[in-house]
């Protein structure tokens, strides 16, 4: 089929495909259950999304994306949400059945699992039923089950350039789309995010203009295991704030004794006792109810509430009056995948005014439609930690990764070493820790999306005599930042971080990007930090790490495949702290790298060979503390100093500079410069795509020295090349 050329009735200008009648979306605002003026709303995304979708429909190859496509003719019809106000029930379920298809047709020549947002496909179809985006926010924890969303609000002919370059994002984004009211992804924010809506401005500017828009966040079971979420429901049971919270409960648990315990399911009788909970009449009877206990006295009120919340628990499963106590009135459990109960519920739940913060409990099932699908890799939504980084769109093969180096030489080390033991936090584990895992079950702690917890846990464990690498993803450590430095670094005690996804981490874009962990680590007074240029590197630096007793240190490594195509695991040789080593000897120009970059920095000196150009490379391995030594024979031998990194301002390069400037080594003639990760967000591409953006490329390093050294026009062409 021909593409058409963009409509400027369609959102984002994306050319519309019409396999059968089109639906008539002019709806008079009467039939919505808010006062709001949609003739207001911009069917246009942001003006900052509309160079992004340009470039997009620019490489988009319409035909290919409805060749041999299942029918679906619904869905072609829903240019955006407002179209499915005019939808029967039955042709909401035949359109649910179509996104599933649609879902499962795009991401079948990608290593993106729909399954996440598989499982939310009723839901989905529901919540823009009945509520009104743009003007209701709907804000999602999880970026995974976003798909359906992002194919209802005008982006479906744009889902095949998810996590490519200049494509969609994985996750929402208030950049690319209005209907992504908050950007998230690494999960447990959006009620926090939704309660802002009511005590910021915005909601002060709702009042005055007459405006009475809602807020749904859309939260997962994965995500409630983080405590701002608790924080979050408790705040706005406290302050009343009218607000919908939608639990949606796939079932998980981190913890397979749990998962073989009682699950909730949804039967005809909890269906009906949801729609009652719900109904209009029972809220406002439930309310008469309590004006007129209050009127008698507050004893009469307590214990009436007592007996309402009792008895209501009693009718609710496991842990529901838990919601209860923390002032969000339960709705549940209903079937996630019945679009009636669904939109009865939660029209219900939309007509009632003033009535505080609600939370519908949602039960799914991920494999709904979808038997064959590989495990989601929900991203606080996510691919694995230890994902390849290379094109994984491109590559299905996945060679052996720094990830899986790591924990074959850390079981080397625990079968010699009984106290130590792993703690790892984050939405879901790298696939090599299950090694460890199988091993040594009674060593291994998962404690999910709880990094604060785990740092404190193995702060806990080092106290106890054990021996604990903490395993987190760069990007998830920074929530737990207030317990490294209180509860590790101040007391100095021996906890081994292992700081994983560090550096650009290709198609998860800034979402997961662990560019910082280099500055907030370093900065700590007690902390050893570094970085292997490699898997033998990694290996010593794991013996260093568990021979390590008097006070905390960390190393981070990124999700690429290892340098070396074959590796033997062998035991460590402890490196001793603070101690660099020189791989290449040269003149002029001396390249100082950190981690990864080493490499690099390698490709660099072999460009510049070619060129009859020799430079030195130096392995720093050590950011905290800098081998001085090594610093001051650069110095005194060089005339220019790079240093390389992939992390952001103020990392390693801060360090180094802070050194040679406080004893006087800029004084003479070297001369400095730090090649870092910009001082900005890298977004979604191949790692390659992002290393030339981010100026880190074996070229851009070497066209650094080659501008050093006077050749500008050689420079220029390496930039280029």
């Amino acid at each position: 089929m021909a593409a058409t050329a963009p409509s400027s009735a369609y959102p984002f200008g994306i050319p519309f495909h019409s396999h059968s009648r089109r639906v008539d979306c002019s709806t008079s605002t009467s039939m919505f259950p808010i006062h709001a003026d949609l003739s207001t709303i911009s069917m246009c995304p942001r003006s900052a999304s509309k160079g992004l979708v340009d470039q997009v429909y620019a490489q988009l190859d319409n035909d290919d994306y409805y060749r041999e496509k299942v029918p679906t003719p619904i869905l072609d019809m829903v240019e955006n949400p407002l179209c499915l106000k005019n939808l029967s029930l039955q042709e909401l379920k035949q359109l649910a059945v179509e996104i599933r298809s649609d879902l499962s047709s795009i991401m079948s020549g990608t290593q993106i699992s729909p399954k996440a947002s598989m499982a939310v496909v009723e839901l989905t179809v529901a919540i823009h039923h009945v509520f009104n985006a743009p003007v209701d926010k709907i804000l999602w924890d999880v970026g995974d089950q976003t798909y359906a969303h992002k194919i209802l609000t005008g982006r479906r002919s744009l889902m095949t350039t998810m996590r490519r370059k200049n494509g969609l994002s994985g996750v929402t984004s208030r950049f690319e789309s209005e209907y992504d009211a908050f950007g998230a992804g690494h999960g447990c924010s959006s009620i926090s995010a939704g309660l802002e809506y009511f005590i910021s401005g915005m909601a002060v500017a709702r009042d005055i203009k007459g405006r009475r828009e809602r807020v749904i966040a859309v939260i997962s079971n994965w995500t409630t295991m983080a405590g701002q979420a608790y924080e979050a429901m408790s705040n706005a049971g406290y302050l009343d704030s009218n607000m919908v919270v939608i639990l949606n409960d796939s079932r998980h648990s981190l913890l397979p004794k749990i998962e073989e315990g009682p699950k909730t399911f949804v039967n005809a009788l909890s269906s009906t006792l949801s729609k009652l909970q719900s109904s209009k009449s029972f809220r406002r009877f439930r309310e008469a109810a309590k004006g007129v206990t209050k009127r008698i006295g507050r004893g009469m009120h307590e214990l009436a509430a007592k007996v309402d919340e009792y008895a209501r628990g009693m009718m609710g499963p496991l842990g529901s009056t838990l919601f209860e106590e923390l002032g969000l009135y339960y709705i549940g459990p209903v079937d996630g995948h019945n679009i009636e109960d669904l939109i009865c519920v939660l029209q219900e739940v939309a007509s009632l005014d003033s009535m505080g913060p609600v939370l519908v409990h949602v039960i799914t099932d991920e494999n709904q439609g979808d038997e064959n699908s590989q495990k989601s890799d929900i991203s606080d939504g996510q691919q694995d930690e230890g994902s390849v980084k290379s094109d994984s769109l491109d590559n299905p093969v996945r060679p052996q990764t720094y990830g899986n180096c790591f924990v074959e030489t850390l079981v080397v080390e625990a079968e010699k070493d009984k106290d130590i033991v792993v703690v790892h936090a984050g939405l879901t584990m790298e696939p090599s820790l299950e090694l460890f895992q199988e091993k040594f079950p009674d060593r291994f702690f998962d404690v999910g999306m709880a990094e604060q917890h785990a740092v404190t846990f193995a702060s806990g464990l080092a106290c106890g005599g054990l021996k604990p690498f903490c395993v987190i993803a760069s990007s998830f450590l920074q929530r737990a930042y207030d317990q490294v430095v209180h509860d590790v670094d101040q007391q100095r005690i021996p906890v081994r971080f292992v700081i994983t996804s560090a550096g650009l981490v290709g198609s998860d874009g800034p979402l997961q990007c662990g560019a910082f962990d280099i500055n907030f680590m370093s900065c700590l007074p007690n902390m050893i930090v570094m970085a292997p240029s490699d898997e033998v590197e990694l290996m010593h630096m794991v013996a260093t790490a568990t021979r390590i007793n008097s006070q905390p240190i960390c190393f981070r490594y990124p999700r690429g495949a290892l340098v070396g195509r074959g590796y033997t695991i062998s035991d460590g040789i402890p490196i001793k702290i603070g101690r660099g080593r020189v791989l290449v000897e040269g003149k002029d120009v001396a390249f100082l790298g950190y981690g990864s970059m080493v490499q690099n920095c390698l490709k660099a000196h072999s460009l510049l060979a070619k060129l009859g150009i020799e430079v030195t490379v130096a392995d720093a391995r050590f950011c905290k503390p800098l081998d001085i030594k090594l610093l001051r024979q650069l110095c005194k031998h060089h005339s220019f100093l790079v240093t390389v990194e992939e992390g952001s301002i103020g990392g390693f390069g801060s360090q180094v500079a802070q050194f040679i400037a406080v004893n006087g080594l800029l004084d003479g003639r070297i001369q400095w410069r730090p090649i870092v990760l910009p001082d900005r967000y890298i977004e979604h591409a191949s790692p390659n795509e992002q290393l030339d953006q981010a100026g880190l490329s074996g070229h851009h390093i070497a066209a650094t020295a080659l501008s050093l050294l006077g050749r500008t026009r050689e420079a220029l062409l390496f930039m280029c090349s």
